[in-house]
Parts: structure tokens; C-alpha cells; sequence
């Protein structure tokens, strides 16, 4: 059989010699995938660590996860240079509704799209014309059953190892070099291709070419729905789960054909979920520890010897083993010693809930659905524009723990990368490293609170709501009405419900402040009013000690954003009302407040030049309250203004507002009248 046959075993190893095909390992396919784009690094919590662009790419990819996608990253990397993880199973253990489930699938679909490139593709051998050896009835064909590579199939070539090894340097031309790294990844022939191939060795006495003749060389089936290549076995309940779903069973159509008994292809494993995914595929077990005691042992043996095992009949696999399950069932696992040997045998990784509020608004956005949403009697759902914050502060609250060191809002913001007055990134850093010395999972940084799944429950109570469908908006502030409802019909733990209902209090109080920030803008007339503001504010401190400041109190300085020379003038008393405001009495305060944010001015404008201390919250809501109370002649003016709209000054003031937010601040008119109103009540004032 001449080598341009594209199905002959000669093409294959050919094109393998000349690097147009490839042979490798699950993990080492993986690993190449993952680590093919270059690395990025991202600081979390005050720790540098790794970022793979592969996670990040995709209309809805993996968000944060960056201890979790560094362990998986290194475990399947030491797996590939043959380290010991190559003898384990990868579990991620966390709350449900954390992105488990989500993270596998995601790897899952992207190995799927990465094999379907040309030169990655998988490979398989089927053995062809079986009734010439008289054994087979009417089965004419025979596919290996476990998607064996074709290299391990040239590896088993002839009877001996040494045989096989000179029997590819000499036909194919591989170099000694070439043949040392590919019997690196060496496993014998499964059970059945093993006898097969032993009756077609006797059966043409050696023969290389007549041997060739049985063998073609086909693609591996890559369709989803198969469970090739990448298979989902979900743990099932006691009764309908059996090992036979995992390793497959002896087929009785098969005796019919087969006259041998000895033969081991009257084992159909394409029944059980482990064949299907055996040539270098993932195997994805959900819940892993639900499942039932004697299944969990099977996954001990295939996870330590990667070899399917049915009645003393051996198959070797090669695949990544993935494995989720809950806190609950694996702290229950754990609490029964015998089964302490399949603990060993993984690498447990605990996924915490995402405590980003930053990284939240696109997981919030996931629930909220990227789709128009319509009431119920199919009309546009506007969404109000601070609809994601309200949402993305309330559930990260939840998931913070209360310290001495830190508030709630200095975790949230330091959390985010965000400034937190005087507090540290290095405070939070200790925070997070005390609490994850606790032997105690749920005790750790993050592992407890209100999940995507409770977030998306949420968002259904929101728009179900005859407040929603009437007006036409989801407006922001029901989401706390609808988070509530979620904590006390869905969490059961009293201490949890209590500490919920809390971080729920603070983020209405976040809230607020927001809301003070959106209505100077509506005042203004002006998106970024306050954002100038700031900016001002921080220009004119530095610019107050600036040795070329004139008596007119003009400080010219150099725009970091676009280079343009600017003039500013120096306004004492707006700066010291702001001082006021922020609580700074003394010199010394001031002081000290001013070259912290010289300081920050410093470290953020060189990596950021669009840097503009929005998230500083104590600064914004100075100034803030300082431009409300003087702009609009008089405390809480404004408030009384839009509150009492008996006169027309008033009236027009208002109208004017809810224009700005309609036209120029993405509300619709539901939320702009809504907001104004809950601007002017006195609720969630911190």
C-alpha cells in the first residue's frame, strides 16, 4: 500500500515525520492551547499573578477566576513534562452558582474548536476486511474502541519494543531523536485492537505490507453530541447509576458475531462515558462525589492507573480528568476516612464567588442577558443605568467577610484595585492570607455569599414585578427588594440571612451616593460634571505649593491626558469647603490627605493617564455635597426645588433635569422621575 493513501498508516506517520499532524498527550494539547498566546500579568488583591488570553476571549468568556485558571494553567502543565499530576484528577470544589461548571464547559468548548484545526486533529485507526480472518460473522470492520492514536498502534507494530522501534526508523525515516520522544508518551494496544492485531500478525506471518492492508487511518469523530473527544458524565442517584456508564458492558449483539469467546471486543465500552473521551479527550465528571461509593472507586483506579479495566481486560486511556463538586458533599466526602485514597489522588482546587465589583458588572450583565428584555405584554424593558452597580455592589457584599482591619467598603474597593482612603492593598492582602489559614473552606476569603445563580433569580423576581411591567423599566433600586426576597426564601443559615440582609443596608447607602453623583451631572447638564469637579480639586492641591503660582492665583500645567498646556485657577475657598467636607480640621490632616493623593496622582497617571479618581468615594461625595449645597443657593435646596414643584421655576428646573438624564445620561422617563424622587427622601443617607 503505497503512502499517498491518505488513510494508510504510512501517510499518517509521514505526516507526523514533516510536523502536518501531531502527536501528544491530552495535558500536553491542552497545555499547548492554553500557553500558545503570550502571557499577561494582572494584579489581584496586591498579588501579581498570571493571566491566559484563551479564558478571555468570546462572547461569553470566563470572568476573574485567576487563582483558580493559575492552578488549572500549572497542573496541566506539569501533567504535560510528565510531573505527578499526571496521576490526578483536577476537582474544583466551591459554592454552587461560583462558575464551576461554567469554567469546564468553557475549556471544553475552546478544546473542541482547537482539535478542529487542521493541524490538530485527532486520529484514529480502524481495523478493515475482518472476515478474512474467519472470526468475525458479518462484522466486517472494527474501530478501535477507545480513539487509540495511530502512533500507539506503530508503537505495537511488531511483537517485541525493539522490533517496533527500527521498524519506524527504517520505513518511516524518523530519526532516533524522533523515535525516543514518541515512545515518551508509549501505552500497549488496548484489550481488544491488542488480540485483533495479534490475529492479523499470525494471519499474514508478519508481513509488514499485508499487515498495513488491515489498517486505515480515520479522523476522530469531533460532534458534541457524541460526548467524543469531550464528555460530561453528571453523577446520577443511587438506583440508575452503575460502573457500566463509566466503562461500558458486554454486548450480546457482539456474541452473536464474534465465535470467540476470549475475545475481548465482545466489550462494548462505548457504552460508558470513559472510552469515548480515551484518545486524548477531557473527561468532565459533574459532582463527582455524589456519586455513589462503588463509582467513586472506579474513578480511583482510571484516575491513578488512566486505564479502563473490565473483567481483567485492560484498555489504557489518555485523557484529562475534570471533576466539580459542592462544599457540602465533599466536606461530607472528606468526614468518611476510608475514602481518603481518592482525595489523594486530586488536585482540589476552591473556587471562590468573584469579589470584584468591577469584574461583576459583566457578570451581572451575563444575568441580565445581552437580549432586549420585554414585559409581559411585549414591550421594550428599558434598563436603568445604574442597574448593574446596585446589582454588582449588593451580591459582592455578600460575599465579604466582616474583619476588624477593613469595613465592608474598603473590602469592596480594595477588592476592585480601588483607592480606600488610607487603607492599604497590602491591609487587604493580610485580611485574605488570615482568613485563608482557617481550616474551615467557607470561612475563607469570598467562599460564602449570594452566587450568579441567586443573582439571576434576582433579576427574574425584578422583571416579573408589576412595578417593571407598568413602567417599562427595571429600575435600580428594586433590585435590592428583589436581592432581599432572594436571601430569605433561598438561604437557610440564619447567621448568613442576618449578615445578607446587612451588606444589602450598605449598598442601598452606595447606592445613594451614586445617585447624589447622576444628579449633579442632571443639574449640570453635563455627564461628567462631577468627574471635572475632581479633577479640578486634584489639580488645584497640587497646583497650590507650585512655586510658579502668580498673585491671580493661575497655575499652568501640562494636561497628562492629551499633552495640551491648561491654566487653572487656584479657588481657596472651594478647596478648603472640600477639606471640610472630607473631615480634614488641622494642618497636619490636610497635609498629609494632600500628598497621599499627590502620591496616587503619581503611581496612577503613569500607567493610567486616563486615571480620574471617580473611585475615590470619599473625594467624589465631598465634592459632591460641597458644588449641590453652594450651586444651589442654600442646604438641601435642591432637594426642596424638585420636591415642591408648585411654582414654575421649580417645575422647569425639573423638566430640565429629566431631559438631561432622558437625552444625555441613558435614563428613560420611568427612572429619571424615580430617581429624582428617591433623591429627594431621606433613605439609605449614611
Amino acid at each position: 500500500m503505497g503512502s499517498k493513501n491518505l488513510k494508510s498508516l504510512l501517510y499518517h506517520l509521514a505526516a507526523i515525520k514533516k510536523n502536518e499532524r501531531v502527536f501528544e498527550n491530552a495535558f500536553q494539547g491542552v497545555a499547548r492551547m492554553i500557553l500558545q498566546d503570550p502571557i499577561t500579568k494582572v494584579v489581584v488583591n496586591g498579588k501579581t499573578t498570571y493571566d491566559f488570553p484563551i479564558f478571555r476571549n468570546g462572547k461569553k468568556h470566563v470572568i476573574g477566576m485567576y487563582d483558580e485558571v493559575n492552578s488549572f494553567v500549572s497542573y496541566v502543565k506539569d501533567a504535560a513534562e510528565g510531573g505527578s499530576s499526571s496521576e490526578m484528577a483536577f476537582v474544583l470544589v466551591g459554592e454552587p452558582g461560583n462558575g464551576k461548571t461554567f469554567f469546564v464547559e468553557f475549556l471544553c468548548s475552546r478544546y473542541r474548536e482547537f482539535l478542529s484545526e487542521e493541524k490538530n486533529r485527532k486520529y484514529t485507526f480502524r481495523f478493515v476486511d475482518l472476515d478474512k480472518l474467519g472470526d468475525y460473522g458479518k462484522i466486517k470492520t472494527v474501530e478501535s474502541q477507545t480513539y487509540e492514536d495511530p502512533m500507539v498502534l506503530a508503537m505495537n507494530f511488531m511483537s517485541s519494543m525493539e522490533k517496533s522501534k527500527e521498524y519506524l526508523a527504517s520505513k518511516t525515516g524518523f530519526t532516533q531523536k524522533l523515535v525516543e520522544s514518541v515512545y515518551n508518551n508509549y501505552r500497549p494496544l488496548g484489550a481488544c485492537s491488542g488480540y485483533i492485531w495479534d490475529q492479523i500478525r499470525e494471519f499474514t506471518n508478519e508481513k509488514e505490507d499485508e499487515m498495513l492492508s488491515f489498517v486505515e487511518v480515520v479522523p476522530v469523530p469531533m460532534s458534541e453530541s457524541l460526548g467524543t473527544v469531550t464528555g460530561k458524565y453528571p453523577a446520577k442517584d443511587k438506583m440508575t447509576s452503575s460502573a457500566v456508564d463509566l466503562l461500558g458492558e458486554e454486548s450480546i449483539q457482539r456474541l452473536l458475531h464474534v465465535t470467540d469467546t476470549n475475545n475481548p471486543y465482545k466489550f462494548d465500552l462505548r457504552r460508558g462515558a470513559l472510552a469515548r473521551v480515551a484518545g486524548g479527550g477531557i473527561h468532565f465528571s459533574d459532582e463527582i462525589f455524589k456519586n455513589k461509593k462503588d463509582l467513586v472507586q472506579v474513578y480511583l483506579g482510571v484516575i491513578q492507573n488512566r486505564t479502563i479495566e473490565v473483567d481483567g481486560y485492560k484498555w489504557p486511556i489518555d485523557s484529562l480528568i475534570i471533576a466539580t463538586s459542592n462544599n457540602a458533599e465533599f466536606n461530607h466526602f472528606l468526614s468518611e476516612k476510608e475514602e481518603a485514597p481518592i482525595v489523594d489522588r486530586c488536585r482540589i482546587c476552591y473556587v471562590s464567588h468573584n469579589t470584584n465589583y468591577r469584574l461583576q458588572n459583566s457578570l451581572t450583565q451575563y444575568s441580565i442577558g445581552s437580549e432586549t428584555r420585554t414585559t409581559l405584554s411585549n414591550e421594550v424593558l428599558h434598563q436603568d443605568p445604574n442597574l448593574n452597580y446596585a446589582a454588582s455592589v449588593g451580591v459582592v457584599l455578600s460575599r465579604l467577610p466582616h474583619s476588624e482591619k477593613l469595613t465592608p467598603v474598603e473590602m469592596l474597593k480594595l477588592s476592585a484595585g480601588d483607592v480606600a482612603g488610607e487603607k492599604s492593598i497590602k491591609t487587604l492582602a493580610e485580611v485574605i492570607d488570615t482568613l485563608n489559614q482557617d481550616t474551615s473552606i467557607e470561612k475563607r476569603y469570598g467562599q460564602k455569599g449570594l452566587g450568579q445563580r441567586n443573582l439571576g433569580r434576582a433579576v427574574q423576581l425584578l422583571i416579573e414585578s408589576s412595578e417593571t411591567n407598568e413602567g417599562r423599566c427595571m429600575f435600580a433600586y428594586d433590585i435590592f427588594k428583589a436581592l432581599e426576597r432572594v436571601v430569605l426564601d433561598y438561604v437557610t443559615d440564619p447567621n448568613d440571612r442576618k449578615k445578607y440582609l446587612e451588606d444589602l443596608k450598605i449598598a442601598k447607602s452606595m447606592y445613594r451616593e451614586r445617585i447624589m453623583t447622576e444628579m449633579f451631572n442632571a443639574y449640570m447638564d453635563e455627564p461628567h460634571a462631577i468627574r471635572k469637579d475632581v479633577m479640578n480639586y486634584v489639580n488645584m492641591i497640587i497646583g497650590i505649593d507650585a512655586e510658579n503660582l502668580g498673585p491671580d492665583k493661575m497655575w499652568k500645567y501640562k494636561d497628562p491626558q492629551n499633552g495640551e498646556l491648561k491654566a487653572l485657577k487656584i479657588d481657596e475657598r472651594y478647596i478648603t469647603s472640600v477639606d471640610e467636607r472630607l473631615g480634614l480640621k488641622t494642618r497636619e490632616q490636610r497635609d498629609t490627605f494632600r500628598t497621599s493623593i499627590r502620591k496616587i496622582y503619581g503611581q496612577k497617571i503613569s500607567l493610567d493617564p486616563e486615571y480620574d479618581f471617580m473611585d475615590n468615594l470619599e473625594l467624589v461625595k465631598a465634592v459632591t455635597d460641597v458644588r449641590l449645597k453652594s450651586d444651589i443657593a442654600g442646604a438641601g435646596s435642591l432637594v426642596g426645588a424638585l420636591a415642591n414643584r408648585t411654582n414654575e421655576e421649580n417645575q422647569k428646573l425639573y423638566d430640565r433635569m429629566v431631559r438631561t438624564m432622558f437625552n444625555k445620561l441613558n435614563y428613560c422617563n420611568t427612572c429619571a422621575q424615580k430617581t429624582i424622587e428617591y433623591f429627594c427622601t431621606q433613605e439609605d443617607e449614611s
